[in-house]
């Protein structure tokens, strides 16, 4: 008997995270095409998709039914699991989690608070306790003290995709990008916050120094995960040497991996972020 631990699509994970976890697929919108989450649709065809077309995309949660047939086979071999989801205030699919689980005795569903990169730090850190030989259980109460501390950070390219998502006004939105207004986001209680406007990208990447720096500072003991959205990775490379202060102290080598659809669609190509536990 072990303990798996199940994420959903929207969780950003590294390949060597992904390849020890069960992943339950969120379904994708583009008009009239339907494509499922990380399965029938890659990142790169997502922000192709995303270019060009002028339609926002849209996901559909979870059901009960999937979840369900990922908990019959941890039943059958009778193991134990803690499922990761998105932000129930993002998505019902804590919900759906919640109500499969029901049926299931040694099953734990954790409302992450949060999305994409965070999703994949507090992953990580349940691989640590899961492997260290903690239970299911214990797992899933260390995961809803742990998620508090978790931060994002991220600087946007541009204004345009919250635009289209009804984020803001169109007269915000031209007027950002006359003036190359470059909007810095968090995640808070489960919600995205703006925490500060910069123009131009050296102004935003000095920004989202100064945001970690002013959050107290990165606990290097933690998982730490850098991600970006697009189809290059440009910006985030430049943002690493930019900060090079902030990481080289730890020692760590910084990881960092494309932004996936829940989270890409409204920050769209060019955001770049930062999931870290605080101090």
């Amino acid at each position: 008997m072990s303990v798996k631990i199940i994420v959903d699509s929207t969780a950003d994970l590294m390949p060597r995270v992904k390849e020890k976890v069960t992943v339950v697929p969120l379904t994708l919108h583009f008009g009239d095409e339907e494509y499922i989450d990380g399965v029938t649709i890659t990142h790169k065809e997502f922000y192709e998709k995303l270019i060009e077309t002028d339609q926002m995309p849209h996901t559909s949660q979870a059901t009960p039914v999937v979840f369900g047939e990922v908990f019959e086979e941890i039943k059958k071999n009778k193991d134990s699991a803690v499922v990761i989801t998105i932000s129930s205030k993002f998505s019902g699919t804590y919900q759906s989690a919640i109500i499969a689980a029901a049926d299931y005795d040694d099953i734990y569903v954790v409302d992450s608070g949060s999305a994409a990169i965070g999703i994949g730090i507090l992953t990580e850190l349940a691989l640590e306790y899961a492997k260290s030989g903690a239970s299911a259980k214990e797992i899933a109460q260390i995961l809803e003290e742990e998620k508090k501390k978790i931060k994002i950070v991220a600087l946007f390219d541009t204004l345009e995709y919250l635009k289209r998502g009804g984020r803001i006004s169109k007269t915000v939105a031209f007027a950002g990008g006359v003036l190359n207004i470059k909007p810095v986001i968090g995640v808070e209680n489960g919600e995205i916050v703006m925490l500060g406007k910069a123009r131009g990208s050296k102004q935003g990447n000095n920004l989202l120094v100064a945001e970690i720096e002013k959050s107290g500072g990165v606990n290097f003991q933690r998982p730490i995960l850098l991600g970006y959205t697009g189809l290059s990775d440009a910006l985030l490379v430049k943002y690493i040497e930019d900060s090079r202060h902030l990481w080289v102290p730890s020692g760590k080598e910084l990881e960092y991996t494309p932004v996936g659809s829940v989270i890409g669609t409204h920050a769209g190509p060019g955001a770049i972020a930062v999931a870290y536990f605080g101090n």
